[in-house]
């Protein structure tokens, strides 16, 4: 059978790794094009392309899938079937209808709860306590489509968009290998969604990680936990960002909005709308990243500051 794949961050790597390793011809990787980052703003390929590129696959990186001559392309690849998993873009109709076996998603939430960019993020911040992979079909929506199969994965306190990402890809790998068979066999029957249900996430802007020392304690960790590792959450102290890598909440503990107070098992809090936070790890702008503890010792002037609300 053969298969074009479309997808760009790391999530989606294991379902690429997947395909190759279990035999099925990839006759092209698609994926977003290469884009500006790091300090000296140089061209970064995604994830996805470079394993691709170690692995020996035909890699292509459209700007958009709507144009006539990138539609003719990905028609000379004869796709039995396209796989998708956070492509970050929508399929056009006619590259839908183009597979004999459609258009599958591999896509990490529990449909139809948080269709759209970031719903590993939304479920963290949610403070749920599940979530999960569904693959479906594609259609012209939102993460509409059908689903044929879900599996779901408990969320740890201690897990960040960067963990549990990593789990749900792995627990999505898997679940495409058996949808793949399934499907392939006419064995899976797609069961639409309950629109009436659906949930939506749109991507996370960079802004959202400045701290509000007003919200409540647990909001502030699950937000610490939810942006890491992107965009961060950070305050400001003494003119520079200060970002919290790492926290938890206080069970008892005095203080105001933004306030720091040191704690007696060592390290320091900070004050919020409702209740405290202990904060486990820092960075301070410039600087490599501290536990509480020693942050502390070269910056003991920093108990007893008010940081500021965003």
């Amino acid at each position: 059978m053969r298969v074009v794949f479309m997808g760009s961050p790391r999530f989606a790597v294991p379902s690429l790794e997947y395909l190759v390793s279990s035999g099925y011809e990839v006759a092209a990787v698609y994926t977003q094009p290469d884009r500006a980052g790091g300090r000296g703003r140089s061209l970064v390929a995604s994830p996805v392309k470079k394993v691709a590129g170690a692995l020996g696959l035909t890699v292509v990186q459209p700007r958009s899938l709507k144009a006539p001559e990138v539609f003719e392309q990905l028609a000379s690849f004869k796709p039995d079937i396209i796989v998708v998993a956070a492509f970050g873009q929508l399929l056009p109709k006619p590259v839908l209808e183009l597979p004999k076996l459609g258009c599958l998603n591999v896509h990490p939430s529990l449909l139809p709860k948080f269709r759209g960019a970031s719903p590993v993020t939304a479920a963290i911040l949610a403070g749920d306590e599940f979530t999960g992979v569904s693959i479906m079909l594609l259609d012209e929506g939102m993460d509409s489509g059908p689903v044929l199969a879900r599996a779901q994965l408990p969320i740890g306190d201690s897990d960040t968009t960067a963990s549990l990402g990593e789990k749900l890809s792995l627990v999505g790998a898997g679940l495409l290998g058996e949808v793949l068979v399934g499907w392939t066999r006419g064995e899976l029957k797609a069961q639409p969604q309950d629109d009436s249900k659906a949930t939506y996430c749109t991507p996370i802007a960079k802004d959202e990680g400045e701290i509000d020392w007003k919200l409540s304690a647990i909001e502030i960790w699950r937000r610490v936990r939810a942006f890491y590792p992107w965009p961060g959450s950070y305050t400001h102290w003494r003119g520079k960002t200060l970002k919290v890598i790492e926290a938890t909440t206080l069970a008892e503990a005095k203080a105001k909005a933004g306030e720091v107070i040191a704690l007696d098992s060592g390290g320091f809090g900070i004050g919020t709308g409702d209740g405290a936070l202990k904060i486990l790890r820092v960075q301070l702008e410039g600087k490599q990243a501290l536990s509480a503890a020693d942050f502390l010792r070269g910056q003991r002037e920093f108990i007893g500051a008010v940081l500021p609300s965003s």
